[in-house]
Protein backbone atom coordinates (compact mmCIF):
# COMPACT_ATOMS: atom_id res chain seq x y z
CA UNK A 1 0.00 0.00 0.00
CA UNK A 2 1.20 3.40 -0.80
CA UNK A 3 0.61 6.75 0.09
CA UNK A 4 1.23 10.37 -1.66
CA UNK A 5 3.67 12.69 0.11
CA UNK A 6 2.17 15.02 2.75
CA UNK A 7 3.41 18.35 3.18
CA UNK A 8 1.52 18.87 6.38
CA UNK A 9 3.80 16.00 8.26
CA UNK A 10 7.10 17.29 10.00
CA UNK A 11 9.86 16.68 7.66
CA UNK A 12 12.91 16.41 10.18
CA UNK A 13 13.16 16.06 13.97
CA UNK A 14 14.43 12.05 14.17
CA UNK A 15 18.35 11.59 13.21
CA UNK A 16 17.13 13.90 10.07
CA UNK A 17 13.95 12.05 8.63
CA UNK A 18 10.65 13.26 9.20
CA UNK A 19 9.50 13.45 12.71
CA UNK A 20 6.43 10.70 11.91
CA UNK A 21 9.52 8.28 11.73
CA UNK A 22 10.04 7.69 15.41
CA UNK A 23 6.26 7.29 16.02
CA UNK A 24 6.32 4.77 13.27
CA UNK A 25 9.61 3.28 14.67
CA UNK A 26 8.27 2.67 18.21
CA UNK A 27 4.57 1.12 17.23
CA UNK A 28 6.30 -1.26 14.97
CA UNK A 29 9.04 -2.02 17.45
CA UNK A 30 6.73 -2.70 20.42
CA UNK A 31 4.16 -4.81 18.25
CA UNK A 32 7.18 -7.22 16.89
CA UNK A 33 8.01 -7.27 20.96
CA UNK A 34 4.57 -7.93 21.48
CA UNK A 35 4.56 -10.91 18.65
CA UNK A 36 7.82 -12.34 18.97
CA UNK A 37 7.33 -12.32 22.56
CA UNK A 38 3.91 -13.75 22.55
CA UNK A 39 5.46 -16.92 20.02
CA UNK A 40 8.32 -17.44 21.65
CA UNK A 41 6.71 -19.43 24.29
CA UNK A 42 3.12 -19.96 22.74
CA UNK A 43 4.39 -23.76 21.81
CA UNK A 44 6.07 -24.76 25.19
CA UNK A 45 2.51 -23.16 26.49
CA UNK A 46 0.22 -25.18 24.96
CA UNK A 47 2.44 -28.22 25.26
CA UNK A 48 3.48 -28.56 29.00
CA UNK A 49 1.45 -30.37 30.93
CA UNK A 50 -1.17 -29.21 33.64
CA UNK A 51 0.97 -29.42 36.82
CA UNK A 52 3.71 -27.13 34.44
CA UNK A 53 1.43 -24.40 34.20
CA UNK A 54 0.78 -25.80 30.54
CA UNK A 55 -2.39 -27.00 28.86
CA UNK A 56 -0.91 -30.06 28.22
CA UNK A 57 -1.88 -31.02 24.33
CA UNK A 58 0.16 -33.31 22.18
CA UNK A 59 3.40 -31.72 21.02
CA UNK A 60 2.13 -32.45 17.10
CA UNK A 61 -1.07 -30.47 17.66
CA UNK A 62 0.63 -27.45 19.90
CA UNK A 63 3.33 -27.16 17.33
CA UNK A 64 1.22 -27.01 14.08
CA UNK A 65 -1.06 -24.96 16.08
CA UNK A 66 1.86 -22.56 16.14
CA UNK A 67 2.31 -22.99 12.47
CA UNK A 68 -1.15 -22.10 11.63
CA UNK A 69 -1.23 -18.92 13.47
CA UNK A 70 1.58 -17.38 11.50
CA UNK A 71 0.08 -18.49 8.14
CA UNK A 72 -3.43 -16.62 9.40
CA UNK A 73 -1.31 -13.52 10.17
CA UNK A 74 -0.62 -13.22 6.60
CA UNK A 75 -3.39 -14.38 4.89
CA UNK A 76 -5.63 -11.58 7.13
CA UNK A 77 -2.88 -9.41 6.14
CA UNK A 78 -4.40 -9.23 2.74
CA UNK A 79 -8.03 -7.84 4.05
CA UNK A 80 -5.98 -5.98 6.41
CA UNK A 81 -4.30 -3.60 3.74
CA UNK A 82 -7.98 -3.52 1.21
CA UNK A 83 -10.08 -2.14 4.22
CA UNK A 84 -7.56 0.21 4.96
CA UNK A 85 -7.25 1.03 1.44
CA UNK A 86 -11.01 1.24 0.18
CA UNK A 87 -12.40 2.35 3.90
CA UNK A 88 -10.98 3.56 7.28
CA UNK A 89 -7.41 4.79 5.98
CA UNK A 90 -4.04 3.51 7.37
CA UNK A 91 -3.94 5.24 10.68
CA UNK A 92 -7.30 4.56 12.10
CA UNK A 93 -6.39 0.21 11.07
CA UNK A 94 -3.26 0.70 12.69
CA UNK A 95 -4.80 2.24 15.62
CA UNK A 96 -7.27 -0.57 15.97
CA UNK A 97 -5.21 -3.18 15.09
CA UNK A 98 -2.70 -2.63 18.10
CA UNK A 99 -5.89 -2.11 20.27
CA UNK A 100 -6.90 -5.19 19.03
CA UNK A 101 -3.76 -7.04 19.55
CA UNK A 102 -3.62 -5.84 22.65
CA UNK A 103 -6.37 -7.35 23.55
CA UNK A 104 -5.08 -10.85 21.92
CA UNK A 105 -2.60 -10.84 24.41
CA UNK A 106 -4.56 -10.32 27.28
CA UNK A 107 -6.36 -13.07 26.66
CA UNK A 108 -3.79 -15.57 26.48
CA UNK A 109 -2.22 -13.49 29.57
CA UNK A 110 -5.79 -14.51 31.56
CA UNK A 111 -5.95 -18.44 32.47
CA UNK A 112 -9.42 -19.99 30.93
CA UNK A 113 -8.15 -23.19 29.18
CA UNK A 114 -8.50 -23.92 24.96
CA UNK A 115 -11.66 -21.44 24.36
CA UNK A 116 -9.50 -18.39 25.69
CA UNK A 117 -6.56 -19.09 23.79
CA UNK A 118 -7.86 -19.64 20.58
CA UNK A 119 -10.12 -16.38 21.01
CA UNK A 120 -6.79 -14.68 21.88
CA UNK A 121 -5.21 -16.13 18.92
CA UNK A 122 -8.00 -15.04 16.78
CA UNK A 123 -7.95 -11.47 18.17
CA UNK A 124 -4.19 -11.61 17.42
CA UNK A 125 -4.51 -12.66 13.61
CA UNK A 126 -7.14 -10.04 12.98
CA UNK A 127 -5.14 -7.21 14.74
CA UNK A 128 -2.02 -8.28 13.04
CA UNK A 129 -3.58 -8.07 9.43
CA UNK A 130 -4.69 -4.81 10.37
CA UNK A 131 -1.44 -2.99 11.85
CA UNK A 132 1.39 -5.07 9.97
CA UNK A 133 0.50 -3.82 5.60
CA UNK A 134 -0.39 -0.54 7.13
CA UNK A 135 2.02 1.05 9.13
CA UNK A 136 5.11 0.90 6.26
CA UNK A 137 2.53 2.34 3.80
CA UNK A 138 2.23 5.02 6.20
CA UNK A 139 6.21 5.53 6.22
CA UNK A 140 6.61 5.69 2.50
CA UNK A 141 3.92 8.69 2.65
CA UNK A 142 6.15 10.99 4.74
CA UNK A 143 8.60 11.09 1.81
CA UNK A 144 8.60 12.24 -1.65
CA UNK A 145 9.33 9.14 -4.24
CA UNK A 146 12.60 11.22 -4.79
CA UNK A 147 13.45 11.94 -1.04
CA UNK A 148 16.75 10.59 -1.30
CA UNK A 149 16.29 9.80 2.79
CA UNK A 150 13.65 7.30 1.40
CA UNK A 151 15.52 4.13 1.63
CA UNK A 152 17.82 5.06 4.90
CA UNK A 153 14.32 5.92 6.40
CA UNK A 154 12.91 2.46 5.44
CA UNK A 155 16.37 0.66 7.11
CA UNK A 156 15.79 2.48 9.82
CA UNK A 157 12.50 1.31 10.56
CA UNK A 158 13.24 -2.23 9.59
CA UNK A 159 16.18 -1.94 12.40
CA UNK A 160 13.33 -1.13 15.07
CA UNK A 161 11.44 -4.82 13.84
CA UNK A 162 14.87 -6.40 14.49
CA UNK A 163 15.49 -4.45 17.94
CA UNK A 164 11.69 -5.42 19.20
CA UNK A 165 12.06 -9.39 18.08
CA UNK A 166 15.31 -9.52 19.53
CA UNK A 167 14.39 -8.58 22.70
CA UNK A 168 11.24 -10.40 23.29
CA UNK A 169 11.84 -13.56 23.79
CA UNK A 170 14.92 -12.42 26.42
CA UNK A 171 12.55 -10.70 28.24
CA UNK A 172 8.98 -12.51 27.48
CA UNK A 173 10.58 -15.83 27.26
CA UNK A 174 12.07 -15.88 30.20
CA UNK A 175 9.11 -14.33 32.16
CA UNK A 176 7.14 -17.40 30.99
CA UNK A 177 9.47 -19.75 31.41
CA UNK A 178 10.99 -18.94 34.87
CA UNK A 179 7.88 -17.81 36.66
CA UNK A 180 4.57 -18.45 34.98
CA UNK A 181 3.83 -18.53 31.14
CA UNK A 182 0.76 -15.69 31.69
CA UNK A 183 3.19 -13.22 32.72
CA UNK A 184 5.28 -13.61 29.68
CA UNK A 185 1.98 -13.00 27.87
CA UNK A 186 1.02 -10.48 29.72
CA UNK A 187 4.52 -8.78 28.90
CA UNK A 188 3.96 -9.12 25.59
CA UNK A 189 0.50 -7.07 26.17
CA UNK A 190 2.34 -4.05 28.12
CA UNK A 191 4.44 -3.77 25.00
CA UNK A 192 2.04 -3.16 22.68
CA UNK A 193 0.08 -0.95 25.36
CA UNK A 194 3.63 1.09 25.28
CA UNK A 195 3.00 1.03 21.36
CA UNK A 196 -0.61 1.93 21.84
CA UNK A 197 0.35 4.99 23.71
CA UNK A 198 3.13 6.68 22.38
CA UNK A 199 1.04 6.07 18.62
CA UNK A 200 -1.78 8.51 19.97
CA UNK A 201 0.80 11.05 21.77
CA UNK A 202 2.99 10.62 18.24
CA UNK A 203 0.32 10.49 15.71
CA UNK A 204 0.22 14.55 15.11
CA UNK A 205 3.90 13.88 13.80
CA UNK A 206 2.47 11.54 10.65
CA UNK A 207 0.17 14.86 9.61
CA UNK A 208 -2.55 13.10 6.59
CA UNK A 209 -0.46 10.28 5.39
CA UNK A 210 -2.47 6.94 5.40
CA UNK A 211 -5.08 9.55 7.54
CA UNK A 212 -7.61 8.87 4.75
CA UNK A 213 -8.51 5.92 2.50
CA UNK A 214 -6.31 6.00 -1.02
CA UNK A 215 -9.14 4.44 -3.21
CA UNK A 216 -12.60 4.89 -0.83
CA UNK A 217 -15.58 3.14 -1.71
CA UNK A 218 -18.47 5.07 -2.99
CA UNK A 219 -20.71 6.16 -0.12
CA UNK A 220 -23.56 4.56 -2.25
CA UNK A 221 -21.76 1.34 -1.61
CA UNK A 222 -19.78 1.64 1.47
CA UNK A 223 -22.78 0.70 4.19
CA UNK A 224 -23.61 -2.50 1.79
CA UNK A 225 -20.00 -3.58 1.17
CA UNK A 226 -18.90 -3.19 4.71
CA UNK A 227 -21.51 -4.81 6.32
CA UNK A 228 -21.69 -8.32 3.87
CA UNK A 229 -17.48 -8.54 4.99
CA UNK A 230 -18.37 -7.96 7.80
CA UNK A 231 -21.50 -10.44 8.49
CA UNK A 232 -18.75 -12.89 6.28
CA UNK A 233 -16.13 -12.27 8.86
CA UNK A 234 -17.91 -12.53 11.84
CA UNK A 235 -20.03 -15.71 10.56
CA UNK A 236 -16.48 -17.35 9.47
CA UNK A 237 -14.42 -16.94 12.51
CA UNK A 238 -17.26 -17.67 14.82
CA UNK A 239 -18.30 -20.58 13.15
CA UNK A 240 -14.69 -21.92 13.47
CA UNK A 241 -14.36 -20.55 17.23
CA UNK A 242 -17.45 -22.60 17.90
CA UNK A 243 -16.56 -25.35 16.03
CA UNK A 244 -13.39 -25.68 17.91
CA UNK A 245 -13.99 -24.41 21.75
CA UNK A 246 -17.08 -27.21 21.59
CA UNK A 247 -15.00 -29.77 20.19
CA UNK A 248 -17.27 -30.64 17.40
CA UNK A 249 -14.06 -29.61 15.18
CA UNK A 250 -11.54 -29.18 17.57
CA UNK A 251 -7.72 -28.41 17.07
CA UNK A 252 -6.92 -30.47 15.10
CA UNK A 253 -9.47 -29.48 13.21
CA UNK A 254 -8.83 -25.93 12.95
CA UNK A 255 -5.64 -26.64 11.95
CA UNK A 256 -6.77 -28.70 8.94
CA UNK A 257 -9.01 -26.59 7.76
CA UNK A 258 -6.30 -22.96 7.78
CA UNK A 259 -3.99 -25.33 6.42
CA UNK A 260 -6.22 -26.04 3.40
CA UNK A 261 -7.41 -22.20 3.08
CA UNK A 262 -3.53 -21.22 2.80
CA UNK A 263 -2.97 -23.95 -0.21
CA UNK A 264 -5.77 -23.03 -1.98
CA UNK A 265 -6.08 -19.44 -1.74
CA UNK A 266 -3.00 -18.54 -3.83
CA UNK A 267 -4.17 -21.41 -6.71
CA UNK A 268 -7.33 -18.69 -6.78
CA UNK A 269 -5.56 -15.94 -7.06
CA UNK A 270 -3.03 -16.77 -9.89
CA UNK A 271 -5.78 -18.51 -11.50
CA UNK A 272 -8.13 -15.34 -11.48
CA UNK A 273 -4.80 -13.31 -12.62
CA UNK A 274 -3.83 -15.94 -15.48
CA UNK A 275 -7.27 -16.09 -16.97
CA UNK A 276 -7.98 -12.16 -17.18
CA UNK A 277 -8.66 -11.03 -20.44
CA UNK A 278 -6.77 -7.48 -19.30
CA UNK A 279 -3.29 -8.89 -19.28
CA UNK A 280 -1.22 -8.40 -21.89
CA UNK A 281 1.02 -11.81 -23.34
CA UNK A 282 4.14 -10.04 -21.57
CA UNK A 283 2.35 -9.67 -17.81
CA UNK A 284 0.59 -13.48 -18.38
CA UNK A 285 4.68 -14.45 -19.08
CA UNK A 286 5.89 -13.06 -16.24
CA UNK A 287 3.25 -13.64 -13.91
CA UNK A 288 4.59 -17.45 -15.24
CA UNK A 289 8.03 -16.74 -14.28
CA UNK A 290 6.66 -15.41 -10.93
CA UNK A 291 4.89 -18.76 -9.79
CA UNK A 292 7.91 -21.19 -9.47
CA UNK A 293 9.49 -17.80 -7.38
CA UNK A 294 6.21 -17.86 -5.55
CA UNK A 295 6.95 -21.45 -4.52
CA UNK A 296 9.89 -20.74 -3.65
CA UNK A 297 9.17 -18.33 -1.31
CA UNK A 298 6.46 -20.76 0.52
CA UNK A 299 9.52 -23.23 0.36
CA UNK A 300 11.56 -21.37 2.42
CA UNK A 301 8.86 -20.32 5.27
CA UNK A 302 7.94 -23.63 5.36
CA UNK A 303 11.04 -24.60 6.70
CA UNK A 304 12.08 -20.79 8.06
CA UNK A 305 9.25 -20.45 10.18
CA UNK A 306 9.77 -24.04 12.63
CA UNK A 307 11.70 -21.79 14.63
CA UNK A 308 9.04 -20.98 17.26
CA UNK A 309 7.71 -25.02 16.64
CA UNK A 310 10.24 -28.16 16.30
CA UNK A 311 13.30 -25.79 16.68
CA UNK A 312 12.13 -24.03 19.79
CA UNK A 313 11.37 -28.18 21.02
CA UNK A 314 14.36 -29.07 20.02
CA UNK A 315 16.14 -26.26 22.39
CA UNK A 316 13.54 -27.00 24.70
CA UNK A 317 13.67 -30.80 25.05
CA UNK A 318 17.25 -31.75 23.50
CA UNK A 319 19.40 -29.15 24.19
CA UNK A 320 22.22 -28.78 27.07
CA UNK A 321 21.34 -25.16 27.97
CA UNK A 322 23.59 -24.30 30.94
CA UNK A 323 26.48 -22.61 29.87
CA UNK A 324 28.85 -22.08 32.75
CA UNK A 325 26.45 -22.97 35.69
CA UNK A 326 23.73 -20.59 33.95
CA UNK A 327 20.76 -22.46 32.79
CA UNK A 328 19.18 -20.39 29.62
CA UNK A 329 15.91 -20.51 28.82
CA UNK A 330 15.28 -22.58 25.51
CA UNK A 331 13.23 -19.06 24.43
CA UNK A 332 16.35 -17.34 23.99
CA UNK A 333 17.38 -18.83 20.68
CA UNK A 334 14.50 -17.24 19.07
CA UNK A 335 16.43 -13.89 19.60
CA UNK A 336 19.08 -15.26 17.33
CA UNK A 337 17.05 -14.71 14.30
CA UNK A 338 17.02 -10.66 14.68
CA UNK A 339 20.26 -10.40 16.00
CA UNK A 340 21.60 -11.95 13.01
CA UNK A 341 20.04 -9.31 10.88
CA UNK A 342 21.22 -6.61 12.54
CA UNK A 343 24.83 -7.86 12.03
CA UNK A 344 25.19 -9.25 8.87
CA UNK A 345 21.64 -7.11 6.59
CA UNK A 346 24.76 -4.00 6.30
CA UNK A 347 27.17 -6.73 5.17
CA UNK A 348 24.52 -8.26 2.49
CA UNK A 349 23.37 -4.67 1.60
CA UNK A 350 27.35 -3.53 0.77
CA UNK A 351 28.36 -7.32 -1.04
CA UNK A 352 25.22 -6.06 -3.55
CA UNK A 353 26.62 -3.03 -3.95
CA UNK A 354 30.29 -3.47 -4.86
CA UNK A 355 29.27 -6.88 -6.97
CA UNK A 356 27.13 -4.16 -9.14
CA UNK A 357 25.79 -5.52 -12.32
CA UNK A 358 27.74 -8.93 -11.84
CA UNK A 359 25.54 -9.90 -8.81
CA UNK A 360 23.13 -12.76 -9.09
CA UNK A 361 19.72 -12.39 -10.78
CA UNK A 362 16.62 -12.36 -8.92
CA UNK A 363 15.94 -16.24 -9.73
CA UNK A 364 19.35 -16.94 -8.45
CA UNK A 365 19.09 -14.93 -5.30
CA UNK A 366 16.00 -17.27 -4.45
CA UNK A 367 18.18 -20.17 -5.03
CA UNK A 368 20.85 -19.50 -2.39
CA UNK A 369 17.80 -18.82 0.06
CA UNK A 370 16.52 -22.19 -0.22
CA UNK A 371 20.00 -23.73 -0.64
CA UNK A 372 20.72 -21.92 2.99
CA UNK A 373 17.73 -22.59 4.53
CA UNK A 374 17.94 -26.33 3.96
CA UNK A 375 21.65 -26.35 4.75
CA UNK A 376 20.75 -25.08 8.36
CA UNK A 377 18.16 -28.01 8.77
CA UNK A 378 21.69 -30.65 7.32
CA UNK A 379 22.85 -28.86 10.61
CA UNK A 380 20.60 -29.61 13.38
CA UNK A 381 21.65 -33.42 11.86
CA UNK A 382 25.38 -32.23 11.87
CA UNK A 383 24.54 -30.69 15.59
CA UNK A 384 23.25 -33.89 17.33
CA UNK A 385 25.49 -35.67 15.83
CA UNK A 386 28.50 -33.70 17.17
CA UNK A 387 26.36 -33.53 20.65
CA UNK A 388 25.89 -36.97 20.83
CA UNK A 389 23.07 -37.20 23.97
CA UNK A 390 22.01 -33.28 23.01
CA UNK A 391 22.53 -30.61 21.03
CA UNK A 392 25.28 -28.22 22.35
CA UNK A 393 23.93 -24.63 22.25
CA UNK A 394 26.89 -23.37 20.17
CA UNK A 395 25.61 -26.35 17.04
CA UNK A 396 21.93 -25.25 17.60
CA UNK A 397 22.92 -21.41 17.60
CA UNK A 398 24.32 -21.40 14.05
CA UNK A 399 20.97 -23.11 12.72
CA UNK A 400 19.74 -19.87 13.23
CA UNK A 401 22.11 -17.78 11.93
CA UNK A 402 22.15 -20.32 8.54
CA UNK A 403 18.24 -19.49 8.46
CA UNK A 404 19.39 -15.85 8.83
CA UNK A 405 21.99 -15.80 5.74
CA UNK A 406 19.03 -17.67 3.49
CA UNK A 407 16.30 -14.97 4.86
CA UNK A 408 18.73 -12.05 3.96
CA UNK A 409 19.19 -13.40 0.51
CA UNK A 410 15.59 -14.09 -0.39
CA UNK A 411 13.13 -12.14 1.40
CA UNK A 412 14.28 -8.68 0.62
CA UNK A 413 13.90 -9.28 -3.33
CA UNK A 414 10.37 -10.76 -2.92
CA UNK A 415 8.39 -8.37 -2.62
CA UNK A 416 10.38 -5.85 -5.17
CA UNK A 417 9.93 -9.02 -7.81
CA UNK A 418 6.24 -9.00 -6.99
CA UNK A 419 5.58 -5.46 -7.56
CA UNK A 420 7.84 -5.76 -10.93
CA UNK A 421 5.92 -9.00 -12.76
CA UNK A 422 2.46 -8.52 -11.69
CA UNK A 423 0.12 -7.23 -14.11
CA UNK A 424 -0.87 -3.78 -13.76
CA UNK A 425 -4.64 -4.24 -13.81
CA UNK A 426 -3.48 -6.35 -10.56
CA UNK A 427 -1.01 -4.09 -9.38
CA UNK A 428 -2.99 -3.09 -6.01
CA UNK A 429 -2.87 -6.15 -4.73
CA UNK A 430 0.91 -7.58 -5.37
CA UNK A 431 1.59 -7.30 -1.39
CA UNK A 432 -0.92 -9.41 -0.47
CA UNK A 433 -0.21 -11.70 -3.28
CA UNK A 434 3.57 -11.93 -1.72
CA UNK A 435 2.47 -12.63 1.64
CA UNK A 436 0.34 -15.86 0.50
CA UNK A 437 3.43 -16.80 -0.04
CA UNK A 438 4.21 -17.49 3.38
CA UNK A 439 1.01 -18.12 4.32
CA UNK A 440 0.86 -21.36 2.19
CA UNK A 441 4.75 -22.19 3.41
CA UNK A 442 3.38 -21.59 7.30
CA UNK A 443 -0.19 -23.93 6.15
CA UNK A 444 1.67 -26.68 4.70
CA UNK A 445 4.09 -26.68 7.44
CA UNK A 446 1.55 -26.64 10.24
CA UNK A 447 1.13 -30.28 8.46
CA UNK A 448 4.42 -31.27 7.70
CA UNK A 449 4.93 -30.82 11.66
CA UNK A 450 3.21 -33.87 12.68
CA UNK A 451 6.03 -35.95 11.16
CA UNK A 452 8.45 -34.55 13.54
CA UNK A 453 9.51 -35.66 17.09
CA UNK A 454 12.78 -35.33 19.12
CA UNK A 455 13.14 -39.12 18.64
CA UNK A 456 13.52 -39.51 14.37
CA UNK A 457 14.33 -35.51 14.53
CA UNK A 458 17.69 -35.98 12.09
CA UNK A 459 15.52 -38.29 9.66
CA UNK A 460 12.69 -35.20 9.71
CA UNK A 461 15.65 -32.02 9.17
CA UNK A 462 18.01 -34.21 6.74
CA UNK A 463 14.99 -35.24 4.49
CA UNK A 464 13.29 -31.73 4.44
CA UNK A 465 17.03 -30.64 4.43
CA UNK A 466 18.28 -32.41 0.94
CA UNK A 467 14.56 -32.33 -0.83
CA UNK A 468 14.78 -28.43 0.01
CA UNK A 469 18.22 -28.21 -1.56
CA UNK A 470 17.16 -30.30 -4.24
CA UNK A 471 14.23 -28.26 -5.14
CA UNK A 472 17.22 -24.99 -5.13
CA UNK A 473 19.28 -26.88 -7.83
CA UNK A 474 15.81 -27.20 -10.09
CA UNK A 475 15.63 -23.87 -9.79
CA UNK A 476 19.50 -22.78 -10.56
CA UNK A 477 18.83 -24.98 -14.03
CA UNK A 478 15.66 -23.33 -14.55
CA UNK A 479 16.47 -20.12 -13.63
CA UNK A 480 17.43 -19.01 -17.28
CA UNK A 481 14.10 -19.75 -18.47
CA UNK A 482 12.27 -18.14 -16.24
CA UNK A 483 14.51 -14.89 -16.06
CA UNK A 484 13.60 -14.89 -20.33
CA UNK A 485 9.94 -15.26 -19.24
CA UNK A 486 10.03 -11.87 -17.28
CA UNK A 487 10.98 -9.91 -19.95
CA UNK A 488 13.92 -7.71 -19.15
CA UNK A 489 12.64 -7.62 -15.19
CA UNK A 490 15.88 -7.93 -13.29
Amino acid sequence: MTTNTVADAPKTGFLGHPRGLMTLFFTEMWERFSYYGMRAILGFYLYYSVAEGGLGIPESTALSVVGVYGASVYMTGVLGGWLADRVIGAQWAVFYGGFIIMLGHICLALPGGIPVVVGGLFLLVIGTGLLKPNISGILGGLYAADDTRRDAGFSIFYMGINIGGFAAPLICGTLGEKINWHVGFGAAAVGMAFGLVQYLIGRKNLGSAGLKPVNPLPAEHKVRVLGRAVVIAVVFVGVLVALSVTGILGLGGLVNTISFISAVLPIGYFAVMLSSKQITKVERDRLVAYIPLFLATALFFLLFEQQPNTLANLADTDTDLQIFGFVIPASWFQSLNPLTIIVLAPVMATLWIKLGDRQPSTPRKFVGGLVFVGISFLWVVLSKTVGGEQHLPIMLALVFVLMTVGELMLSPVGLSVSTKLAPKVFASQTMGLYFLAPAMGQGLGAQLVKLYSVENQQLYFGLIGLATIACGVLLFVASRSIKKYMHGVL
